[in-house]
């Protein structure tokens, strides 16, 4: 199975590299593509704390870091390579994910336009009619937003907004973490075990 994963400039870095690990754990190639807003979120929300003593990470040292332990089942795209088997319908793809999503990217989508490899995997996905998942974490919502996500529904995307619930009584940030990954991941069709199946006891 191969799946794109775009990752913009929301705030949920932890997101996204959950899902990374647990799609490279299921057997996944994964195709991961960050925008240059997103490396300066994950820098900040995986490394604050180096950040914060002045440590400035390259975009290099930042991907390496995101993608340590995954790096057999894992592909870093650029974002302005058009090259990319990514940017192309003819390339076999089983699912794109952009996780997570900002607003400007859904509203990017919504109107067909392409100004980076994320936009263009996710047109591509649409005009395909393969699986798209966006997901945004943005809130409150304008209009706009709701509009973009209505627009980009109606087209085929799925919209799964990074929401967890608590009703498995989550203990970490972790767990609710797991909860919209392993959402995530039954959209794509990935068996997981992340989180309880409801009315089935937690797994220990």
């Amino acid at each position: 199975m191969r799946v794109f994963v775009g990752i913009t400039g929301a705030s949920g870095a932890l997101y996204a590299k959950r899902l990374v690990e647990a799609l490279a754990a299921s057997g996944t190639e994964v195709g991961v593509c960050a925008s240059g807003a997103a490396l300066q979120v994950i820098a900040t929300e995986l490394h604050g704390a180096e950040q914060s003593n002045g440590v400035r990470l390259s975009r290099d040292e930042t991907l390496a870091r995101f993608v340590e332990g995954t790096v057999d089942a894992v592909t870093i795209v650029d974002p302005n390579d058009w090259f990319s088997p990514y940017a192309s319908g003819s390339a076999k793809i089983d699912g794109y994910v952009v996780c997570p999503c900002s607003t400007g990217t859904l509203g990017t989508i919504a109107t067909g336009g392409s100004q980076n490899l994320i936009h263009r995997a996710a047109t591509v996905a649409l005009k395909e009619e393969r699986k798209l998942i966006l997901c945004p974490r943005e809130t409150p919502l304008s209009l706009i937003h709701l509009e973009a996500m209505v627009t980009l529904r109606r087209a085929g995307a799925t919209i799964l907004p990074l929401s967890p619930g608590f009703y498995h009584g989550s203990e970490t940030v972790d767990q609710l973490v797991d909860f919209m990954v392993g959402r995530v991941l039954d959209q794509l069709g990935v068996e997981n075990a992340l989180v309880a199946r409801w009315g089935q006891e937690p797994s220990a």
